[in-house]
């Protein structure tokens, strides 16, 4: 007899749990020291005991793996030339929010071809993170779905909470539990109180639903993150990188009395979705750091091999240019290489 709830559904696929993926893909002694350290470091630069300048950079979504190995390599040099003014994370994104539809990222669409083989893009996925870790570069990702930080979180250091889910009381608790800094992004609206009232929310202790290392439905219990932290990335309303919108930004977190130290995304909203503008918002942002205001303690980037971005024909899935975005414009590594020396030089 079919089942009233299930009415709806087309097939209903059982995962390998949370340890088995550990088990296939296991992390070492060395990277949990790395993500360790990681953590602590960037939880040093958000209460203001350390005071290099953080930077979020790194492809809008990991979509081919040779080519994100590419720029991570990259990066990990330029990562080590800078370390002792800037602390840089790698973007290792595999989940993408979407408006309306499209391709949600590699954990859910490995092939490219709506196939939606997310066992695969799991494991992918956690390779991936592992490789990158091994080179002794910290990744920073999205977490879309609650359950996702059970399998692959061990390897994050930093955490966002992006513009369509900071309303959100199921990402907020999930936040609440998760063991990195987490960002909230200001709504696609543009509000920042929504994103001041996530911070508030996550730094609370919270009981909710999830699954439990073997995949078993459970009642997690938290204990609050106290290093949740605001990210402007602008909105419908216009940019918000400029100095009187961060502060009263400010403001708002002060009069909330949580961390008023934030982040800016020079990409989103803040760049009109173009990555010919990510560097003037850099700039601009870099400026207002110089001039004295340390309550700006990092930006992010979204950045790639090649600049610009493609549209992915699901018919023809491999047919891409290779190193460019399939989601956001990114600015291109040459560029990206430039305005990152040029800033550790101003420091």
């Amino acid at each position: 007899m079919e089942q009233l709830s299930n009415i709806n559904i087309n097939n209903i696929q059982t995962l390998p749990s949370p340890s088995e993926y550990n088990q296939r893909v296991s992390i070492n002694d060395e990277t949990i020291s790395l993500v360790r350290k990681g953590r602590e470091t960037l939880n040093n630069i958000l209460n203001g005991s350390d005071n290099r300048f953080l930077v979020i950079v790194g492809p809008c979504s990991i979509h081919d793996i040779k080519a994100g190995m590419e720029y991570a390599k990259k990066l990990k040099i330029l990562s080590d030339e800078l370390s002792s003014k800037m602390v840089v994370v790698m973007r290792v994104y595999f989940e993408k929010p979407r408006t309306t539809v499209g391709w949600k990222g590699m954990i859910y669409d490995p092939d490219l071809n709506g196939s939606f083989d997310i066992e695969s893009g799991l494991l992918k996925a956690r390779a991936f993170l592992k490789d990158v870790s091994d080179l002794g570069l910290l990744c920073a990702t999205e977490f879309v779905d609650p359950i996702t930080p059970q399998y692959i979180a061990d390897f994050i250091s930093w955490a966002a909470i992006g513009a369509r889910t900071a309303e959100s009381q199921t990402h907020r608790q999930m936040a609440s539990g998760l063991s990195m800094p987490v960002g909230f992004k200001n709504g696609t609206g543009g509000s920042v109180q929504l994103a001041v009232d996530a911070i508030v929310s996550s730094n609370s202790k919270h009981g909710f639903l999830g699954v439990d290392s073997d995949g078993k439905a459970s009642m997690i219990l938290t204990k609050g993150n106290p290093n949740s932290h605001l990210v402007l990335r602008g909105g419908a309303s216009g940019p918000n990188y400029d100095t009187d919108s961060v502060k009263k930004s400010i403001e708002l977190l002060e009069k909330a009395n949580v961390n008023n130290n934030l982040i800016i995304d020079c990409s989103h909203a803040n760049s009109g979705k173009d990555y010919r503008n990510e560097p003037k918002v850099f700039e601009s942002v870099f400026q207002q750091r110089l001039k004295g205001n340390s309550n700006i303690i990092g930006v992010m980037l979204e950045g790639h091999l090649n600049s610009g971005s493609q549209n992915l024909d699901e018919e023809n899935p491999h047919k891409l240019d290779y190193g460019v975005s399939i989601t956001d414009s990114c600015l291109g590594w040459d560029s990206t290489e430039q305005l990152l020396k040029n800033a550790f030089s101003k420091i």
